[in-house]
């Protein structure tokens, strides 16, 4: 999977009348990729000094090309700021909007077969599934992590080289009108639909309105072109009918619905992998796959679609799903040294929602603690859940019990629904913030348990993840992370 290479991604002269700038100083021989990330450029790339929340990258400029940035794109009204620059410098009046025009170049020169993904859970996962799978049949280009907002997605779209054969981009969104330019910006063969949830709900009056901002997808999709749904989702007929309302022809199904179009007829469900029988748009294969979790297995019947309708070799593909781990922070594993032996952290840190929550409470159902050990649930607060906040927290407490938890610790002040729902008998640990929970955590774990970690960014779950890993680090270092092939 690519993102972007020491070779010619584009000619200076092509940057300069993408973007439509001014340059300035002499002009670099190639530009080897692109950046708005000052600490992790690399020679040859272009700089763009886009503002972000926290950060101007005007202030980074002369960082970048210290360290190696061929250009800088800069804007006009900080030109007189940066002092003197011998260096190469492209002016232009805005510069989040010239990496705009720079990803529309990249979509207009491409010839690659493009996939665009989206839905309210496991975006992230499936594309770097659909990524992995597709590198069985030529070059593909990915958008890295979660770069699927208004920066991100331009950002992965003008890393795209000319010589890629499959383009595969995350869109996301938490309002309204979010998904529509950015998806127009990646002009898809294929739309992809993970599911839809009340995740958001603080920006949307209802779920059904959270459909129809996920639906936006199908704006974008050119011509010809199919849109990949969730049968088994409830908001299956509302997409499809959106996706038809926006003239795509071709709505292929997945899920375990007996008329799925890509369908699962059954699975093997253990604690690291699991294994999966379906038939796929009429053809009927088995294959494995390196992370646990039904959800995984519902979202590799999408990918696999996918390939299919992107015309890519589906059982070579599906062969590689078994070589591929969790993506950081949803799902990977790591050993603990505890005592003598070891206990096992399943770090599904990266951000949470109700459905990802059940999600992730399933997979430590599935999971089996070794003699004496026990399954201990680490929650955080979901956020942007608005007024249903205590009542989805709440709800958590009937999967943590069928699960099979035997101890819970939460963070963060919304989730006290969920403490008050849980038997007194799992209430482990409660905690207004996620790092004072280290010290209780650290002194009831034991050998043989499997501990999982969940929670929203901002509940910083994260860095509690990391916390326990250093306390309990196994030596020699690297034990535990897995043989398979990480995507990020």
């Amino acid at each position: 999977m690519m993102e972007s290479t020491g070779s010619t991604l584009w000619t200076f002269d092509e940057l300069v009348a993408a973007v439509g700038g001014r340059p300035i100083g002499p002009p670099p021989t190639f530009i080897g990729g692109i950046s708005i990330d000052s600490r992790t450029i690399r020679p040859g790339d272009a700089f763009f000094a886009i503002r972000g929340d926290a950060f101007d990258g005007h202030a980074f400029v002369s960082m970048a090309l210290g360290a190696g940035a061929a250009t800088a794109v800069v804007a006009e009204a900080k030109l007189a700021g940066l002092g003197h620059v011998s260096r190469s410098l492209i002016v232009v009046e805005d510069v989040l909007s010239a990496l705009v025009a720079l990803s529309q170049a990249a979509r207009a020169r491409s010839t690659a077969r493009i996939a665009a993904v989206t839905g309210s859970v496991g975006k992230t996962g499936t594309k770097a599934m659909l990524a992995a799978a597709l590198e069985v049949d030529g070059l593909v280009h990915a958008s890295p992590a979660s770069f699927n907002n208004h920066w991100g997605v331009p950002l992965s779209l003008a890393r795209l080289p000319p010589s890629a054969r499959y383009g595969v981009f995350e869109v996301g969104m938490n309002h309204s009108g979010e998904i529509e330019p950015l998806v127009r910006l990646v002009a898809p063969q294929v739309a992809i639909v993970t599911t839809v949830e009340p995740v958001h709900l603080e920006y949307f009056d209802d779920v059904d309105s959270i459909a129809r901002a996920k639906a936006e997808i199908f704006l974008g999709v050119e011509p010809g072109g199919a849109a990949i749904l969730n049968l088994d989702n409830p908001y299956f007929d509302l997409l499809a009918s959106l996706a038809a309302n926006a003239g795509i022809e071709r709505i292929v199904s997945f899920g375990e619905h007996p008329e799925a179009d890509a369908r699962l007829e059954a699975v093997d469900l253990t604690a690291e992998r699991s294994n999966v029988l379906a038939t796929i748009l009429g053809t009927e294969i088995t294959y494995a796959l390196g992370s646990p979790g039904r959800h995984v297995v519902q979202n590799s019947l999408a990918v696999l679609a996918a390939v299919t309708v992107l015309g890519a070799d589906m059982a070579q593909a599906a062969g590689i799903l078994g070589a591929i781990n969790a993506p950081t922070g949803r799902g990977d594993r790591y050993e603990l040294a505890v005592g003598d032996s070891s206990a096992t952290l399943i770090d599904e840190s990266y951000n949470a929602n109700p459905a990802s929550m059940r999600a992730a409470i399933a997979v430590l159902g599935q999971a089996v603690p070794a003699k004496g050990g026990r399954r201990i649930a680490v929650l955080g607060e979901m956020r942007e859940l608005g007024d249903a906040a205590p009542s989805l927290h709440a709800e958590l407490a009937e999967p943590l019990v069928a699960a099979g938890a035997d101890a819970v610790f939460l963070a963060g002040p919304m989730t006290e629904s969920l403490w008050a729902a849980l038997p007194e008998s799992l209430r482990g640990g409660y905690a207004d913030i996620a790092a004072d929970l280290e010290s209780p955590i650290a002194e009831l774990l034991r050998p043989g348990d499997v501990l999982m970690i969940k929670g929203s960014n901002a509940s910083r779950l994260g860095l509690l993840a990391e916390a326990l890993r250093a306390r309990f680090a196994k030596m020699p270092a690297g034990a535990g992370e897995g043989q398979g092939r990480e995507i990020a």
